[in-house]
């Protein structure tokens, strides 16, 4: 992936601003790439765009091919006349800073319920032949999510090995059963994912006539509850029961002093192979149709991953695991062309991890948090040694704020002790020659000035919030992903000061 110097926002639509209790693809998706626009940014950088279940989390999706029903905008549903003004006013009211997930999801659910039901006398002749053509186009994936979906709610949301064993194996007779009872809710499906379609591709248009890019996001591994694992089985490594016979995570690292057991169900690369990785091949080509430029969370694990028992309790008692390593990535640039991919390289990196993601041609990230560790690895993340090829970010998603990792305390958020901190602390501010009272515009200066091409920030670190305003703590299962910005935290002071940064910088064009 080649690119000018360019800079962005990480802000997940989740955290727009809102009436309606989560952000949502209308009206203030707009506005913000108004505000990308007027601050000279080429990216808008998102998590991953997929439902969410358990937890909460864009990285455990029951579809790694469906857009996100919570993000439908209810105002846009207004003006094409498929929801009416009346029934938009009796939405309750939620929090505007914050997401409360629990009756945020079952009301707007209930509302979209409405919205599908009355889709047929509601919707133009056209709109209804737009969603017969995405209906077909989409089958693929469609089909097997939708009936996973239907199929789900009518078991009260349990995991699909404890549904009956037939729908649970899939045996063809039950499941073309379970299409005829669950007809209703499999159409519904269909149509809340049309309805984010043309939303999304609506806003993705907006952006692109501002000269706006999209970075999406995927993880390398699939949530064992999902539509995914559930109708290609033989793709990964399961017990007759259905149950992961080995699961992913990562040994102990800055996050955790057990390591992340994340519990995804691993690939069975010899099967990918043999299928010449078609499932990849139109994984990445729906990502693709939605975003313009993906990262892929632990690109790591392409060249050997952290296995992990099933049956584990933690992470630590892994072992490494090679990967399809690049004839992956071949097979796939021969089916789809040039692949516009950035490799999270983080964590455990190895020479072959930076061989595999050198041969790609695919940049890689650094973390400006990390540039004043006390690891031997610290010094990859000064700028001096940047890559014009990378991409420097002044943390992620699963970072603090810049200023909470600044003002953080033992204990709180990683496995760093008081008196790392304090070592950091002291030399990130020789380092910079500041006093630390605008730490997060420091780490923005200086990696906006860095030789690398592009350059993002996460929102909070631009609006120079603290703790409260972190996105997630890995390891940590409640309480994450529910922070919302509002416009009044976006000065014209902040608006000015970054655009003239990004001037400044040779980041606008």
């Amino acid at each position: 992936m080649k690119s000018q110097r360019a800079s962005g926002v990480l802000l997940h639509p989740t955290s727009l601003p809102g009436p309606y209790g989560i952000g949502e693809i209308g009206p203030e998706a707009y506005r913000f790439a108004d505000f990308l626009q007027a601050t000279g940014q080429k990216l808008w950088q998102i998590l991953p765009l997929g439902p969410t279940s358990y937890g909460d989390s864009p990285y455990q999706s029951p579809s790694t091919f469906a857009g996100n029903p919570l993000w439908i905008s209810f105002e846009l549903l207004v003006q094409d006349k498929l929801l009416s003004a009346e029934q938009l006013a009796e939405f309750p009211a939620f929090p505007a800073d914050t997401v409360e997930y629990g009756p945020v999801i079952t009301a707007r659910m209930k509302l979209l319920e409405e919205v599908c039901n009355q889709f047929s006398k509601n919707a133009t002749s056209e709109r209804q032949a737009q969603f017969k053509a995405f209906c077909a186009a989409n089958a693929p994936w469609l089909d097997d999510y939708a009936l996973f979906a239907a199929l789900k709610d009518a078991h009260g949301g349990v995991p699909w090995t404890q549904w009956e064993p037939a729908l649970a194996q899939r045996v063809p007779a039950e499941l073309e059963a379970a299409r005829k009872k669950y007809r209703v809710a499999i159409r519904n499906v269909r149509i809340i994912q049309f309805l984010f379609e043309q939303q999304w591709q609506r806003l993705r248009a907006y952006c692109a006539e501002r000269h706006i890019k999209f970075v999406g996001d995927i993880p390398i591994f699939v949530a064992h509850d999902s539509a995914d694992v559930w109708a290609h089985p033989g793709l990964f490594f399961l017990k007759p029961d259905g149950h992961p016979s080995v699961v992913a995570g990562v040994p102990p690292d800055y996050f955790s002093a057990t390591g992340q057991l994340w519990g995804n169900p691993l690939y069975n690369w010899k099967a990918h192979r043999a299928q010449n990785y078609d499932w990849w091949v139109a994984r990445l080509q729906r990502v693709f149709d939605l975003v313009d430029i993906v990262r892929i969370d632990h690109f790591r694990g392409f060249e050997a991953y952290w296995e992990v028992p099933g049956d584990a309790r933690t992470a630590m008692d892994g072992t490494w695991v090679k990967g399809p390593d690049r004839h992956l990535f071949d097979v796939l640039k021969k089916r789809l062309g040039e692949l516009p991919i950035i490799a999270e390289d983080l964590g455990v990196i190895t020479d072959e991890v930076d061989a595999l993601r050198d041969t790609c041609g695919f940049p890689g990230m650094r973390i400006l948090q990390f540039a004043f560790g006390t690891d031997e690895r610290a010094a990859e993340f000064l700028p001096e040694s940047y890559p014009a090829h990378c991409c420097v970010y002044t943390g992620t998603h699963d970072n603090d704020t810049t200023v909470g990792w600044f003002h953080s305390q033992a204990g709180e958020g990683s496995t760093r002790t008081q008196e790392e901190i304090d070592a950091e602390n002291k030399l990130i501010l020789d380092y910079l020659r500041t006093d630390g009272h605008e730490i997060h515009w420091d780490l923005i200066h200086l990696g906006s000035r860095s030789n690398a091409n592009t350059f993002v920030v996460p929102l909070q670190d631009l609006l120079g919030l603290g703790s409260e305003a972190r996105m997630n703590t890995p390891g940590v299962a409640g309480g994450n992903w529910q922070w919302r910005f509002a416009w009044e935290q976006i000065t014209d002071a902040i608006r000015d000061r970054f655009a003239y940064v990004t001037r400044a910088t040779g980041r606008m064009h």
